[in-house]
């Protein structure tokens, strides 16, 4: 069954039944809309703009219910979407779409004044609009017949997405979603987190980030459930919506479920239809999850990435309090092993790069053979650059990113163990540790912390003595700076790489 057959069939099934519900309106498209608006867009596609098998269509702008559409009209052609960070400046917009050459790029109006620019910053292809008057996209995809619209060559191997890496240690890099990586991911998140057919998620993580589309949009789609379809993460609004919409699962990174934590309504927020938070995209603090466990809230953890995913592993329900700050064990179609630098398996409670294999792995990185043969070795692993430690029962817990890993007088430290004992103070509800050069030690670690709002928290000392009681030596981080709050990426995540620059100008 290919992947833009998932619609169709859910039309037939239950055709009436809500598929996608617009947070901000409370317009719903039921299953059999979607799949005609689909069609519909398929046929304007394929007519008026000639896109067929392997042409790109690239989508720019806030999520809204027109993109998933476009996304399965684009998977009905056999062409493949290219959803664009619209936080990026216009010459970073334009260097992602000169890498994907789209044949059309869609685009809303909240984004206007950047596509207006790309003809400066070096594109200067074709575009449709979303908003506005004239022959805007939904005018143009009306005037098309909602007959079924199916690609015969369209096979797992075929790719469907491409998405931009965030670029951290460069330039954007597109991985390659195939149909099968995507209808695997979404198989191995209904059985994994045992998704059901009348399960509710809210969706606000952007749409040019595989969280928007992978951890459960798609998945949920493909098993009949219903997405509550937000433009933009907002405590408040996600508070009230869960009780609003009956939300039953929902998906956030760490720094978004603290917010929530930190929002006025989060004492009388109903919280009542939820079966379980998922929190991912980074290490997860204990403390946190105790605070959402305290309101009967079951909150697990998992961990994924664009390139494989992204729902790789899962912790039981059963192992929330027990297992606190682990992700599980690898999702039912997925292997996983922890090699050491020389590629040999390392042992119980020993750190080692992960490596992923199974057919959720994506099939590279477009137009880039030398970063996709960095990332794909022999016998099918990707290596996945996260450094794992697996304990005596099999648990796996995230130790931190191999590029993070710094060496203090000989002895490797991993960040993620220094930030777990920061987030221990009470008033510490952001940190991160980086490496920074130290003539005596080599590399010495630099903290960051952020206090809730209106705690003054302790004196960075104070922070580091306890550092001292729970740490080696070499561990203990050599300086502690206080800012009111970390920067952090356009997926929620904090941005080691600024980090760098201040301890570098700290120095």
């Amino acid at each position: 069954m290919i992947h833009g057959n998932w619609l169709q069939r859910w039309a037939l099934y239950a055709p009436q039944k809500n598929a996608l519900i617009e947070q901000e309106s409370g317009r719903a498209l039921s299953y059999g809309e979607l799949d005609l608006r689909a069609n519909r867009a398929a046929a304007l596609l394929r007519d008026r703009y000639d896109i067929g098998e392997g042409d790109r269509v690239g989508v720019l702008g806030a999520n809204r219910t027109e993109q998933v559409e476009l996304y399965f009209a684009v998977a009905k052609l056999g062409a493949i979407l290219v959803p664009v960070n619209w936080r990026l400046a216009a010459e970073e917009v334009a260097y992602v779409l000169n890498d994907a050459d789209p044949a059309l790029l869609v685009f809303g109006d909240d984004v206007a004044a950047t596509v207006a620019d790309l003809g400066a910053a070096g594109w200067g292809g074709a575009t449709l609009a979303l908003d506005g008057v004239g022959e805007t996209y939904g005018v143009q995809r009306d005037r098309h017949p909602g007959d079924p619209v199916v690609c015969e060559a369209v096979g797992e191997d075929t790719p469907a997405m491409l998405l931009y890496t965030s670029g951290t240690t460069g330039r954007p890099k597109g991985a390659v979603l195939t149909h099968g990586t995507i209808t695997w991911n979404a198989v191995n998140t209904a059985t994994g987190w045992d998704l059901h057919t009348d399960d509710v998620t809210l969706t606000h993580t952007p749409f040019f980030h595989t969280g928007g589309w992978n951890v459960l949009t798609l998945p949920l789609l493909h098993r009949g459930g219903t997405v509550v379809l937000a433009e933009r993460f907002d405590p408040d609004a996600t508070l009230e919506a869960v009780g609003r919409f009956g939300v039953t699962v929902l998906f956030a990174v760490p720094t978004m479920f603290q917010m929530m934590l930190e929002s006025p309504r989060w004492a009388a927020a109903d919280l009542s239809p939820v079966r379980f938070f998922i929190s991912g995209g980074a290490p997860c603090p204990v403390p946190l999850i105790e605070a959402f466990q305290a309101r009967g809230v079951v909150f697990k953890q998992g961990y994924g990435l664009t390139e494989v995913g992204p729902n790789c592993f899962v912790l039981h329900e059963r192992d929330a309090v027990r297992k606190a700050g682990s992700v599980g064990f690898p999702t039912l179609h997925l292997d996983a092993r922890l090699v050491d630098g020389e590629g040999r398996e390392v042992g119980s409670g020993e750190v080692g790069e992960l490596q992923l294999r199974g057919p959720t792995v994506c099939a590279g990185y477009w137009g880039n053979p030398g970063a996709s043969a960095a990332a794909l070795r022999e016998g099918g692993w990707f290596a996945t650059g996260d450094l794992f430690r697996r304990d005596a029962e099999g648990y796996h817990f995230v130790v931190g990113r191999l590029k993070e890993m710094f060496i203090s007088g000989g002895e490797n430290v991993y960040p993620a163990e220094i930030e777990r004992v920061l987030y221990d103070v009470p008033a510490v509800t952001e940190a991160a540790v980086v490496g920074t050069p130290d003539e005596r030690w080599g590399e010495v670690g630099h903290a960051f912390v952020a206090f809730g709002p209106g705690e003054p928290g302790p004196a960075p000392d104070a922070i580091l003595t306890l550092c001292r009681e729970r740490l080696a030596r070499y561990k203990v981080p050599k300086r502690l700076t206080v800012l009111p709050e970390l920067p952090k990426g356009s997926s929620g995540k904090i941005q080691k790489r600024d980090l760098q620059e201040m301890a570098h100008d700290h120095r």
